[in-house]
């Protein structure tokens, strides 16, 4: 899976902004649509330390520049035995009691000209990035996830990007980032790999690959709402700042 993006990639369909503060963090950050909205419909954040901006991307850039601006912390996706969900942007962001939430439409991959609504924990990065729950909320009871859970196959989606070859594809091309199988050995390392590993200070695990790609992702329960049952799901940024997802 890509886990940075490509220099240069620019993409002229951008609407539905939203600015919210975060009072703990003192900073304003922009969420906003990226893309045709019934297929590749995206969101992406920024943040700046007024209300008027400028608002700075993860890699500093100012949004209103001709960048392919990161964080895209929700893209078109699809877990494993799911059709999917694409246009999933246009998004609301609301504050109850300390947890603050993203709303956003999205349209089933089986059939697009629906529109449902989507709504998602966010979480934030230790370095002050929201990041957004691979699982629509279901007010699952929290209680601490021990490092033996962690262990076992996992679904992760790496919230790639591909340029579609024109403004007629943009219309049709969801670009879904789907879901690859991801083992948590019990021994630390990953996918039985030795130069891959993994480490876990609750809420945060830090998955290690090879010392080039480095997640650090939030940890809680949640629902499974593809096969209806509880589970574990995983949301973070790694050190290029694509966001990463996963759900065991």
């Amino acid at each position: 899976a890509q886990r940075g993006f490509t220099a240069g990639q620019i993409n002229g369909n951008i609407e539905g902004p939203e600015i919210i503060y975060n009072e703990e963090l003192q900073k304003y950050y922009l969420f906003i649509s990226y893309d045709w909205l019934q297929t590749k419909y995206n969101v992406r954040v920024g943040r700046s330390d007024s209300p008027e901006g400028p608002f700075l991307d993860y890699n500093g850039n100012d949004v209103n520049e001709a960048e392919d601006n990161i964080p895209m912390i929700i893209a078109p996706y699809k877990f494993m035995g799911h059709s999917g969900w694409q246009g999933v942007s246009h998004p609301a962001v609301f504050e109850d009691n300390g947890q603050f939430y993203i709303a956003h439409q999205g349209r089933p991959g089986v059939n697009s000209f629906y529109m449902i609504l989507h709504v998602r924990k966010l979480f934030w990065t230790e370095d002050g990035w929201p990041v957004a729950s691979p699982e629509r909320f279901a007010a699952t009871e929290q209680t601490p996830v021990l490092r033996d859970e962690l262990a076992g196959t996992w679904e992760q989606i790496v919230m790639g990007y591909r340029v579609v070859p024109g403004y007629a594809e943009e219309q049709t091309l969801p670009d879904f980032q789907e879901a690859v199988a991801l083992t948590l050995d019990e021994s630390g390392t990953i996918n039985g790999a030795g130069e891959n590993t993994w480490t876990y200070d609750a809420p945060w695990l830090t998955l290690n690959w090879n010392n080039v790609w480095i997640d650090k992702v939030y940890v809680e329960r949640g629902r499974d709402w593809e096969n209806k049952k509880p589970c574990l799901v995983f949301s973070g940024l790694n050190n290029a700042g694509t966001a990463v997802w996963g759900k065991k």
